[in-house]
């Protein structure tokens, strides 16, 4: 459903290191590590000698909505609003047909891990890097991707020409573009991005004195999360027959479906259950976000201040948190509380 996808010029962009000039005739990308003779791809190997398959995928920052969480106490990173997240249709050769290829062993039980390395370099010349676990690479069903085209065409430069790894259901920051090498490995990635950063295992009260990036788990799967759209924080709305329209997304990570959306005008004392809008994937492996829609009725007798709220839940019965307290952390990584905005009504 094309409602679903996000015009390229819309999608959100993040990245780390400059974005590197790739000249495609000199592009190649290269595949080894354990138990392969290493081996180096042109683009038009990747287009013709693997079947294309397209996937519709979202891609969420892991610091998406970070602003709310800043609103408890500050934390570092870029103050993302709710709009740190898209959804788009991406096209290339399956990651696992490509290692099949290469002549990866999928029974060595030694390897736990697929690298990634981008051809975006910082000053040091190391590049950007991360990893994923085997076992999301070893399954063809979770649509791993070596993405050549976004929504129908050539992939643009600032979302990692000519290819970028696009994992389904997992952290922005693992969906590695401008992609360069592909390790297969015991270990994950050494990069500063896997083992120092994007990790949101730490207490409200670990602070930049104590914390340990080390002992901490690396993000992959994100957990539910949903927001308004519209109408806007600090907008003057007006009523349509005592009902007011509510416009939103919602996502799960690991292909977790939504399954409910719930909205409330009075302080989550009463619920109205949105209408989804969804492809049709099953339970357990919707890669793409749902948009959903309600009219609240609201009974609002003069101009008055009203909040709205949102939450979502998935396939897995996973529901957000109410508040972001609890779920504080330094980095302000995996901020997913209910949803909350004020509007102003007029007669």
């Amino acid at each position: 459903m094309h409602i679903l996808l996000i015009l390229v010029k819309y999608f959100f962009v993040r990245n780390h290191l400059p974005v590197p000039n790739v000249d495609i005739e000199e592009y190649e990308l290269e595949i080894c590590g354990r138990g392969i003779e290493p081996i180096t791809l042109k683009l038009d190997d990747i287009k013709t000698k693997f079947k294309k398959h397209t996937v519709t995928s979202t891609i969420q920052c892991a610091g998406n909505r970070r602003s709310e969480l800043n609103t408890v106490k500050e934390v570092k990173g870029l103050n993302w609003g709710s709009a740190a997240i898209s959804n788009a249709e991406w096209s290339g050769a399956l990651l696992y047909d490509v290692l099949k290829y290469a002549g990866i062993d999928f029974d060595d039980q030694k390897i736990q891990h697929i690298q990634f390395e981008g051809l975006d370099t910082d000053p040091a010349n190391m590049p950007y890097g991360a990893s994923i676990p085997a076992m999301k690479a070893f399954n063809p069903q979770n649509d791993v991707l070596l993405a050549y085209e976004m929504n129908g065409k050539e992939l643009p430069k600032d979302h990692g020409f000519p290819i970028r790894v696009v994992v389904p259901g997992v952290v922005g920051a693992r969906n590695v573009k401008w992609l360069g090498k592909i390790i297969v490995s015991e270990e994950e990635s050494e990069s500063h991005w896997q083992k120092n950063d994007y990790k949101g295992f730490f207490s409200p009260s670990t602070n930049w004195d104590n914390v340990d990036f080390t002992k901490a788990p690396a993000i992959q799967e994100l957990p539910v999360n949903s927001a308004i759209c519209k109408p806007s924080e600090n907008t003057k709305v007006k009523l349509q027959d005592n009902c007011l329209k509510v416009e939103g997304y919602a996502w799960s990570g690991g292909g977790r479906k939504i399954v409910r959306v719930d909205v409330s005008v009075d302080g989550g004392k009463t619920w109205h259950i949105a209408d989804l809008i969804q492809d049709s994937s099953p339970l357990y492996r919707c890669w793409a976000w749902t948009i959903w829609k309600v009219n609240v009725p609201v009974d609002a007798s003069s101009d008055s201040e009203l909040q709205i709220i949102c939450k979502a839940i998935d396939s897995s019965y996973n529901v957000q948190p109410d508040s972001f307290p609890p779920i504080w952390n330094l980095r302000g990584v995996l901020g997913n509380a209910w949803h909350k905005i004020t509007v102003q009504i007029q007669k």
